[in-house]
This record gives C-alpha cells, sequence and structure tokens, in this order.
C-alpha cells in the first residue's frame, strides 16, 4: 500500500549530488587529499566499473558509492582512484566492505586506490576507520578516513556562513534526520534552507541543483507538500524569480513513470504493465527512482511489489 507520507531517500540524492559536485565534495570534507589532486587534468567517475568490480551478493546492498579516477599533483603522469562512500546508516560489516572494496578495486587497475567515507548515521560513538587482523605473524591493518555529518551538529554557524555547496547539503541532511518525526517543523526548515540559496546570491543552476537535493532528502506528506509549494511560490514571487516550478517538478516523476512503464514491458512483459497501474498511485519521487533502479534486480513482479511496499512501510522510521 502507498502512503501520504514520504519516505526520507538519502542515497540517491548523494549520488547525484556528489556526481554533480565533487570537487566541491572533496574540498569540504577531505581539504588535505583535495589539494594533492590536480584539478587541471580532469577526473572522470568509473560507476560501471565499481559495479562489476565489487559485485557480490554476501555484501550486501551498497549505498552512495563513487569510483573517480583523478590526478595528483607534481607533474605525474599515473592516475589513481578515490573510492568514496557515502553511509547514511550504520553497519556492522562497514569496515570490511570498505576493505574487500579497496582491495578488488586495486587488483582489477593494480592503481593506487583511496578509499574515503562519509557517515550520516545518528549514533555518535559508530566511527569505523579500520579493519585488520593478524595470523602467524601475516598482519592486515587498512585504515580509511572518515567524515561524521553529526559532528556538524556543533558548527551551524560555520555551515551557514559556508559558501560552498556541501554546507548545504550537509544542512539539509542533518534537518531530515532531526525533523523525521515532525514533518510541520521540517517544512519550516526546508523553506528556511531554499530562502538562503537565493540570499547566497546563487546562480539558477546551483539554485535547481541545491533544491533538488533538498526537496529529495526532506520530503512532506501531501498536504505540507502543498503548503510548503504555496510558500515557495509566493517567495520566488516576491524575488522577481521563478527557478524550480512545480510543473518542473512533475515533469521529473513523468519521466520517471515512462521509465518505469518500458522497463515493465520490456522485463515482465503483460504481468508488468498490469503492476504500472499500482506505481502510478505513487507521488514520492525518489521512491519511483528506486522502483525504476529494481527493475533490473527483481526477478519477479510479486518480488518488485514487495520491494516497493516494504519500503513505504520503513517510512516511519525515516
Amino acid at each position: 500500500m502507498t502512503s501520504n507520507t514520504p519516505q526520507t531517500e538519502y542515497d540517491s540524492p548523494w549520488k547525484q549530488i556528489l556526481q554533480l559536485y565533487f570537487q566541491d565534495f572533496m574540498l569540504f570534507f577531505f581539504p588535505q587529499a583535495h589539494a594533492q589532486i590536480d584539478w587541471s587534468r580532469g577526473f572522470e567517475f568509473l560507476d560501471k566499473e565499481l559495479a562489476q568490480v565489487v559485485r557480490d551478493a554476501e555484501l550486501g546492498r551498497r549505498l552512495a558509492d563513487k569510483l573517480v579516477k583523478v590526478y595528483r599533483t607534481g607533474g605525474e603522469e599515473s592516475w589513481i582512484l578515490a573510492h568514496i562512500e557515502v553511509q547514511s546508516q550504520e553497519e556492522t560489516d562497514f569496515p570490511r566492505r570498505m576493505f574487500v572494496y579497496n582491495y578488488r578495486i586495486f587488483d582489477r587497475y593494480n592503481r593506487s586506490v583511496a578509499s574515503l567515507a562519509v557517515l550520516g548515521d545518528e549514533n555518535t560513538s559508530w566511527r569505523p576507520s579500520h579493519f585488520g587482523y593478524e595470523l602467524f605473524g601475516c598482519k592486515v591493518d587498512f585504515q580509511f578516513p572518515i567524515i561524521k555529518l553529526i559532528d556538524y551538529k556543533q558548527r551551524q554557524s560555520e555551515l551557514e556562513a559556508n559558501r560552498n555547496p556541501f554546507a548545504t547539503v550537509v544542512m539539509a541532511h542533518l534537518a531530515a534526520v532531526q525533523t523525521r518525526s515532525d514533518r510541520s517543523q521540517r517544512k519550516q526548515q526546508k523553506l528556511a534552507l531554499v530562502r538562503r540559496l537565493y540570499e547566497q546570491g546563487l546562480g539558477r543552476e546551483d539554485i535547481i541543483n541545491l533544491f533538488g537535493f533538498i526537496d529529495w532528502v526532506m520530503t512532506l506528506p501531501a498536504q505540507l507538500e502543498a503548503e510548503f509549494w504555496q510558500e515557495y511560490r509566493d517567495f520566488e514571487a516576491s524575488k522577481s524569480m521563478q527557478y524550480v516550478t512545480s510543473v518542473e517538478r512533475n515533469g521529473i516523476r513523468q519521466g520517471l513513470l515512462k521509465g518505469i512503464a518500458l522497463g515493465l514491458k520490456l522485463k515482465f512483459g503483460s504481468p508488468g504493465q498490469d503492476l504500472l497501474s499500482e506505481i502510478e498511485q505513487i507521488e514520492d519521487v525518489s521512491l519511483l527512482e528506486s522502483i525504476l533502479e529494481a527493475i533490473d534486480t527483481a526477478n519477479t513482479v510479486d518480488e518488485l511489489r514487495s520491494f516497493y511496499e516494504s519500503a513505504n512501510d520503513t517510512q516511519q522510521e525515516n
């Protein structure tokens, strides 16, 4: 069953914003590494290659992960790899997974690999940064740097003054977590974050991109969503600007539905088309995107239905 209160999703928004602002991501979270990369030589995302390298059901579901080909400063011709993980939930086996991904990437490319993690969970004491063991004199000691988003709760004024896009991203992520059980408060914080984009004097493209992240992680029930859009339109009118419209947002949803319809037809035939009428009732854009991705891995129509019904059932936890 679907619900008027959409679930909060963190992984897909992070993937998209990281792809759009990778250089800013490195500068904000890992400034020392940023200083050692020759940005003039560009960089390349290797997401498809990463999926092939780490494909293993036993490792569990990958979250917001990226593999990026970069060049170091100093004139070296050889390239290196940055492996980025954004983990939104505590996971006992996370350090082992980081280790496995790291050595598999190294084995595939025979290049130095830096694995970096951003942790978006709420457990202040969960700070996994090491995997290792020792046996018969053989020792494995894998360490990786981590960023804990919850630490920024004490740095709100610093975030508000920072023009790096990831200051806004962190503020939106923390606000989404804080207002999980109070969607009215979430609406107010969402409006405040959106207004801040304009007050910073950002360009249209940046406003649209960051608005997309805020809108994605700070989901609202239907009634509050309608109120938000009305207040947002009034605000835009007062600024004599119209960057993000409800029509544009609805266009994204329609595009996803078209992709889902085609995927269902190609994967499941007529039974898949029967499922489409149910999916068309879903308003949550992030859930629709997850369904589109799940079509590739689902073996049956019932398995796909179970996926999105389960996703909706967990919404109150977010």
